[in-house]
């Protein structure tokens, strides 16, 4: 998958788990929590989709790597460009 590919698969997954949300504003650069008000479980669904959806496993100690837009798609990039 390209970088592009990626982030609409994400973008994807976090308007299903938060119909409310609106990732259309979302600052690349900053949490994802904070500006999409995600709750832990929220979180950890969003990981359970990428594994689910993509067979892609992110660890826990990873979890910081999902911080923001930007460093989903650096973490994930390398983990999907095969699929």
């Amino acid at each position: 998958m390209t970088r592009c590919e990626i982030k609409d698969a994400l973008i994807e997954i976090i308007n299903n788990i938060l119909p409310e949300g609106d990732c259309s504003t979302v600052n690349p650069d900053e949490k994802l929590r904070d500006q999409l008000e995600l709750d832990s479980m929220d979180f950890l669904d969003i990981v359970m989709e990428l594994r689910k959806q993509y067979k892609v496993q992110v660890p826990e100690a990873d979890y910081p790597h999902l911080a923001t837009l930007n460093s989903c798609l650096e973490y994930l990039e390398p983990k999907m460009k095969d699929i």
